[in-house]
C-alpha cells in the first residue's frame, strides 16, 4: 500500500530575493506588508477624524459620508482589476505602481482646501490602494516555501492588526490637536521606505500567457459599484427607496452578467472553477462574516467608548487597543497552529471568541459602566481576530493553486470589504431603530439589538468555517497551468510553494503518494 510523506526539505532560514540574493525571511515579510499597513491604517484614521474635517474644511454630513465612501467604493470594486493586472503585467510591478499611486493621492488630500477636491484624491487613493492590498498577499505567497508559508501569513496578518490598532489612535491625535494633513502625509515616509524595500527584496512574478479580460473588468466593476453604492447609501436614503432598490437590481443584473461571461471567457477575470473548491467557497462566507460582524461592531464601540461616560477620541482609541492590539499577538501563532490543526478549525475557534467578546461587551454596556467591566470581553474578541486572520490567508492560496492565488486574493479581499460596508449600514440601521446620539443612556439602546445581530452574524460564519476541510487542495486545472517568475520558461519546475502534480494539500502542507 501506498503511504504519505511530506514533499519536499525544510527550507532554509532565508529566501531569495530580487536577483537572486539570499535575504531573511523577515525582510520578505517586510517587503508585503509594510505597505498594505498603509493602505488599511488610511481609512480608520479618516473615519476616527470626521468631525475634524467637517470643521476644517466647512463640510456637510453628506461630504463627510463622501470622505468615506469615495474611498470604499473604488478600494473595494477594483480589487479584482488590481490582481488581475498583476497577473498580467507582473504583480511587483503593479505593486509598486499602488503603493505610488496611493502615495501621490495622499500627498494631493493633505494639499485639499475643500471638500471636493479632498474626495477627488480619496478615489484617486482607493484606485492605488486597489493594486496594493490583493497583491500584498499573493506576492508573499509566491515568495515564501509551503512550508513556512502560514507563518510568514501569520506575521503578515499582524501588520494588518497593527494597522486596526493604530487607527482610531492616530484618528484620535489629530482630533486632539494634530493638523488633519497629517491624516494623509504619514503616507508619504510610509513610501519612501516601502518601494525601495521591495524593489531590492521581491521578485517580479506573473502568471504566464495571461490576457485581460476587458468586459469582465467593466460588467465586475460596475456591479460592485452599484451594490456597493446601495450598501454604502441604505441607511441614509431608505432600504426600500427607489435609488437603493435600483442601485441592487442593477447591480444584480451586472454581476449575473458578469458571471454568465466568465463562463465563456477563454480568459476569465475570475475562474469560476474556483468555486468548487469547497474550502475556497467556506473562506470567503467566513470572511464576509467576520467583516460583517467585527467591523461593524467595532464600529459601534468606538464611538460607544466616547459616549459613555464621555471621553475624548484619542482617549477612546487608546482604550480600543485592548481589542485591537491582540491581532498582532495572537496571529503568527495562528498561523504556526494552521498547518498542525487545519485553518477551519481556527477559524471556527476566532469566530466563536469573537461573538463572546462582543456578547460579554454587550451585556456590560450601560451608560456608566466602568472600562474594567468592558476589557475582558475585548481581549477575547481581539483573540478570535487573530484567530482567523492568518487562516483565511493561507486557506484562500492554498485553495487556489500558484496560477489562480492573485486572482483567489482579489475575490477575497473583495468580499471582506463588501462584507465590513455592509456590516456598518446594516448595524447602523438597527442602531438608529432604538438609539440616538442625543445622550449616553440612549445611545446604549440603540447598541444593544445592533451588537446582537453582530454577534449572530459571526457566529453563523463560526459554524461555516467548522465545514472547511482539513486537507485543502485546488480544483483540477489543464496540465499546461502554471505560475512562473520573470525569467523563468513556462516549463521550468514549479517555483518553491507551488503544489506538486499529483499532491494534495494536508493542513496546508503539500503531501503526494510515495512510490509502492
Amino acid at each position: 500500500m501506498s503511504t504519505m510523506k511530506e514533499e519536499g526539505v525544510a527550507p532554509p532560514s532565508a529566501e531569495p530575493g530580487a536577483g537572486g540574493r539570499t535575504l531573511p525571511l523577515w525582510l520578505t515579510i517586510a517587503a508585503c506588508s509594510v505597505p498594505m499597513f498603509m493602505v488599511a491604517l488610511d481609512n480608520l484614521v479618516v473615519s476616527t477624524a470626521l468631525r475634524t474635517l467637517a470643521v476644517k474644511l466647512h463640510a456637510s454630513s453628506q461630504d463627510l459620508q463622501w470622505f468615506v465612501n469615495a474611498y470604499v467604493l473604488s478600494f473595494a470594486c477594483l480589487l479584482l482589476t488590481g490582481a488581475a493586472l498583476g497577473d498580467r503585467f507582473g504583480r511587483r510591478k503593479v505593486f509598486l505602481g499602488g503603493i505610488a499611486v496611493f502615495t501621490l493621492a495622499s500627498i494631493g488630500c493633505g494639499l485639499s482646501d475643500t471638500s471636493g477636491q479632498l474626495i477627488f484624491w480619496r478615489v484617486v487613493e482607493g484606485f492605488g490602494g486597489a493594486a496594493v492590498m490583493p497583491l500584498s498577499m499573493t506576492l508573499l505567497g509566491a515568495a515564501v516555501p509551503a512550508r513556512r508559508r502560514s507563518l510568514a501569513l501569520g506575521l503578515w496578518s499582524a501588520f494588518s492588526g497593527l494597522a486596526i490598532a493604530m487607527g482610531p489612535v492616530v484618528g484620535g491625535a489629530v482630533v486632539d490637536g494634530l493638523a488633519w494633513q497629517w491624516i494623509f502625509w504619514i503616507n508619504v515616509p510610509v513610501c519612501v521606505v516601502a518601494i525601495p524595500l521591495v524593489v531590492f527584496v521581491l521578485r517580479e512574478s506573473k502568471v504566464p500567457d495571461t490576457h485581460l479580460d476587458l468586459l469582465g473588468m467593466v460588467l465586475a466593476t460596475a456591479g460592485l459599484v452599484a451594490v456597493v453604492w446601495g450598501i454604502v447609501n441604505g441607511q441614509q436614503d431608505g432600504w426600500s427607496s427607489g435609488r437603493i432598490l435600483g442601485a441592487f437590481v442593477g447591480g444584480a443584473v451586472l454581476l449575473l452578467l458578469f458571471l454568465f461571461w466568465q463562463r465563456r471567457a477563454a480568459h476569465p477575470l475570475l475562474p469560476l472553477r474556483l468555486y468548487r473548491a469547497r474550502a475556497f467557497v467556506l473562506t470567503n462566507i467566513v470572511s464576509a462574516s467576520m467583516y460583517f460582524g467585527v467591523f461593524g461592531s467595532i464600529f459601534m464601540l468606538s464611538q460607544y467608548l466616547q459616549i459613555a461616560p464621555h471621553r475624548t477620541p484619542l482617549h477612546a482609541g487608546l482604550l480600543t487597543l485592548a481589542w485591537t492590539l491582540m491581532p498582532m499577538v495572537i496571529a503568527p501563532v495562528a498561523g504556526l497552529l494552521t498547518d498542525r490543526v487545519g485553518g477551519g478549525r481556527l477559524m471556527a475557534l476566532g469566530l466563536f471568541l469573537q461573538a463572546i467578546g462582543l456578547a460579554w461587551i454587550n451585556l456590560a454596556a450601560t451608560a456608566d459602566t466602568p472600562y474594567s467591566h468592558l476589557v475582558g470581553g475585548m481581549v477575547i474578541g481581539g483573540a478570535g481576530m487573530g484567530f482567523v486572520f492568518a487562516p483565511t490567508a493561507a486557506v484562500v492560496l492554498a485553495s487556489a493553486g500558484p496560477r489562480h492565488q492573485g486572482q483567489a486574493s482579489g475575490a477575497n479581499s473583495t468580499v471582506r470589504e463588501i462584507g465590513g460596508a455592509l456590516g456598518v449600514a446594516v448595524l447602523g440601521t438597527v442602531f438608529a431603530r432604538s438609539g440616538s446620539y442625543l445622550g449616553a443612556q440612549q445611545f446604549v439602546h440603540g447598541l444593544h439589538p445592533a451588537t446582537w445581530v453582530g454577534v449572530c452574524v459571526v457566529v453563523a460564519g463560526g459554524i461555516c468555517a467548522l465545514f472547511i476541510p482539513r486537507d485543502v487542495s485546488p480544483p483540477a486545472e489543464p496540465a499546461e497551468d502554471g505560475d512562473t517568475s520573470e525569467g523563468e520558461p513556462a516549463e521550468a519546475a514549479p517555483s518553491e510553494g507551488a503544489v506538486a502534480e499529483g499532491a494534495t494539500v494536508v493542513g496546508l502542507r503539500a503531501v503526494r503518494p510515495a512510490a509502492d
